[in-house]
């Protein structure tokens, strides 16, 4: 018994001493398991803290009057990825198209006293609160592309971006839309005296509506979201778009004549809120305004690209498509009738830039 029990004390005790043994051992390799972790992940990632915004979460809303897929829902997507990416998360974007959050006007109303954060708008809306928006919209002003993004991308549209400021409003990019077609059930479009009598939808636009007006058609304004239904009812002939917008829109299925006469440039302009735009912290202003600038070269692309498919989509979808000599259409315009609502020394300094555009290039 004796034997027996000495022998039983030696095994507890080794149980216990193993025990004790393990146990540290255990704690010793957790930590070290822990340490190494660490190190790998500062190795592999750095400290996480450092990259990317971090400051205050925002979450903003851009509206527009399009549908999803058109080139304003293209550039407002670019610029949500962005900005989300950029942002860590910490600031979202929620986009609102096809006039859910009401008209093109309606919308700048709400940028100008805060209650809508962004919005997508046309370069003509604009006019109606600062008219000098209107002289790239007037007719035959630029001949091509490059021409349009010369004038936006430089003084005159810097000069843009000032008077747009002493209004509350912070344009931070001017996003692509295209040159403006002309449809209606009426008859094909050869020479100006085709127009007279056309019942012609146009925003409320004071230089489109006279435009048209000169060439003898009839203007009525409607919100673009019942131009589809006008169109089929007969409550109006006609309408004036780029051709992305008249398929996307599905005129051509209410529509009989098309004509390519490139009378209008139309741009976008990225708008935001310029109290919202002067609270952000300078990193996040960057990350805002590179985003939406990257908003405008995705634009642009879209543009040019489909500016090419949809001509030869749209072939076989009217009874006919006609390509008429312009110059009869420029001499029936008169560009004093613009004054009125243009100044007409800022008509004239935008027509110079342009010359001298050509003349350079």
């Amino acid at each position: 018994m004796k034997n027996l029990w000495k022998c039983s004390i030696a095994v507890f005790s080794m149980i216990l001493f193993l025990t004790a043994c393990g146990g540290e051992n255990d704690e010793t390799g957790s930590e070290s398991s822990a340490e190494e972790m660490d190190s790998n992940s500062e190795e592999e990632g750095g400290d996480a803290s450092e990259e990317g915004y971090n400051g205050e979460s925002y979450e903003w809303t851009i509206g527009f009057n399009t549908p999803e897929d058109s080139v304003r829902d293209v550039a407002a997507e670019r610029f949500k990825e962005i900005v989300e990416e950029e942002t860590n998360g910490n600031v979202t974007v929620n986009i609102q198209p096809a006039e859910s959050l009401g008209s093109e006007q309606e919308m700048l109303e709400q940028i100008q006293t805060g209650a809508l954060d962004f919005q997508l708008a046309g370069g003509g809306s604009m006019q109606n609160i600062i008219p000098e928006y209107a002289v790239l919209q007037l007719p035959f002003m630029v001949e091509n592309f490059d021409e349009a993004y010369a004038v936006l991308d430089g003084p005159i549209g810097d000069e843009l971006k000032s008077l747009a400021e002493e209004a509350d409003y912070k344009i931070l990019s001017h996003t692509d839309l295209g040159f403006a077609q002309i449809t209606n059930n009426v008859r094909p479009i050869n020479e100006p005296s085709d127009l007279e009598g056309i019942q012609i939808r146009s925003p409320e636009e004071p230089t489109s509506i006279s435009t048209f007006e000169q060439l003898g058609a009839s203007t009525t304004t409607m919100a673009f979201t019942e131009v589809y239904l006008g169109l089929q009812q007969g409550v109006i002939d006609g309408q004036f778009n780029p051709l992305d917008a008249i398929y996307e829109n599905n005129f051509h299925e209410v529509q009989d004549y098309l004509a390519m006469t490139n009378h209008f440039y139309y741009h976008v302009n990225f708008i935001m809120n310029l109290p919202l735009w002067e609270e952000l912290d300078p990193e996040l202003q960057e990350v805002v305004q590179t985003a939406a600038e990257e908003a405008r070269d995705a634009s642009r692309e879209f543009t040019q690209e489909v500016d090419e498919e949809m001509r030869s989509t749209l072939e076989g979808e009217f009874e006919e498509i006609t390509e008429p000599d312009m110059q009869p259409f420029k001499e029936a315009i008169d560009y004093s009738e613009f004054s009125e609502t243009v100044d007409q020394d800022f008509i004239n300094k935008t027509q110079d830039f342009i010359e001298e555009y050509r003349e350079e290039n």
